[in-house]
């Protein structure tokens, strides 16, 4: 699903009547036709594909990500793909207030850096990273996003697509390890979770050898397999969704 696929963000137009307009042949901006709806209706479509085909040239997603239904966010993905930041963090513990952030990894393109406490995890280096038309996590609403804005006083208010909504959408849903097999990810290492990720912290912090390094890996891997997550969840319900 593309956004010049999409006629859900004008107002009056809901997944029944954008099916219609699909169906009917205008699958497309370029392929509506203003006799497939009513006057009132057509006008308001014309009207967004005349504001949002610059603003589409222009690479701005934040437009797209006010007009959409936050529900329909995924749908910024395919435009979005190659800028998009995917990015994990491994914390203390669960608390914004008593625990803290030990690293954080971004996966753009073909490369993916990981930030360390008390190395260069820093607030100037984040606001650096997560600076992108699309941030992309997996329950990074309910924790990654509030617990970097409550650790390191940022304010993150770039387009973000939390992959664990599109997902439950698929009808797959748990934890990002529990839906990984079902997109064709396949972990090279025995599986760790957030438990195992305090621990090797914590035995860093011992000076126990290799714990840092275990940890960076299990963290830089997640952040990876958002990317195939994405890529997956999307190929699915554009495959529900698009006659």
């Amino acid at each position: 699903m593309r956004l010049e696929n999409t006629y859900i963000g004008v107002d009056g137009v809901g997944e029944t009547t954008e099916r219609r307009l699909w169906e009917a042949g205008a699958r497309r901006w370029a392929e509506f036709d203003p006799s497939l709806c009513g006057p009132t209706t057509a006008d308001r479509i014309e009207s967004f594909i005349e504001s949002a085909r610059p603003r589409l040239d222009a690479g701005d997603a934040t437009f797209f990500d006010e007009q959409l239904p936050s529900a329909e966010r995924w749908r910024l993905y395919e435009n979005f793909r190659e800028a998009a930041c995917f990015f994990d963090i491994e914390t203390t513990g669960l608390s914004q207030t008593r625990d803290r952030v030990t690293c954080v990894s971004v996966h753009r393109g073909d490369d993916t850096e990981t930030l360390v406490r008390g190395d260069d995890l820093t607030r100037e280096n984040l606001r650096e990273l997560l600076d992108a038309p699309l941030l992309v996590t997996y329950n990074g609403a309910r924790f990654d996003v509030p617990f970097l804005e409550t650790s390191f006083d940022l304010s993150i208010d770039a387009p973000h697509l939390d992959l664990m909504y599109p997902c439950r959408r698929a009808g797959l849903t748990g934890g990002l390890k529990a839906i990984e097999p079902a997109v064709g990810v396949e972990r090279d290492r025995p599986d760790l979770a957030g438990r195992d990720a305090i621990r090797l912290w914590r035995e860093h912090e011992r000076g126990v050898d290799g714990a840092l390094e275990t940890l960076v890996s299990y963290n830089r891997e997640d952040t990876v397999n958002l990317r195939t997550v994405a890529e997956g969840v999307v190929e699915r319900l554009d495959r529900e969704l698009l006659p």
